[in-house]
């Protein structure tokens, strides 16, 4: 099994600052990739951002230029958002891809509110 715990929303006015952050533990065999989704209400859940085990990332297009992410040697992956907007406002899941005998696996975290608010 798999662990995922994800720390850092909460509340924070339009051109604020926050840090998101997650930490995987269990069987980790081979990892692939960690990153972000966020969900807002009756909404699809959407990518905001991914890192691939090799330190590439991938963002969103909304999201490109003010969220920043980034993963460490503890398997931890965290999300740096600066100049937050009322449209990010959503929960926000952390994910981890970890690969197998050729086949993926997801995990998800079980997510964190943001809300964008004056």
């Amino acid at each position: 099994q798999v662990q995922l715990v994800e720390s850092g929303g909460g509340l924070v006015q339009p051109g604020g600052s926050l840090r998101l952050s997650c930490a995987a533990s269990g069987r980790i065999f081979q990892l692939s990739a960690m990153g972000w989704y966020r969900q807002a209400p009756g909404q699809d859940r959407e990518l905001v951002a991914s890192i691939t085990s090799g330190g590439s990332p991938n963002y969103a297009n909304a999201v490109k230029g003010r969220f920043t992410a980034s993963m460490d040697n503890s398997k931890t992956v965290y999300l740096q958002m600066n100049s937050l907007k009322p449209e990010d406002t959503a929960v926000y899941y952390c994910n981890v891809v970890l690969r197998r005998l050729g086949l993926s696996y997801n995990y998800w975290g079980q997510g964190t509110q943001v809300t964008v608010s004056s």
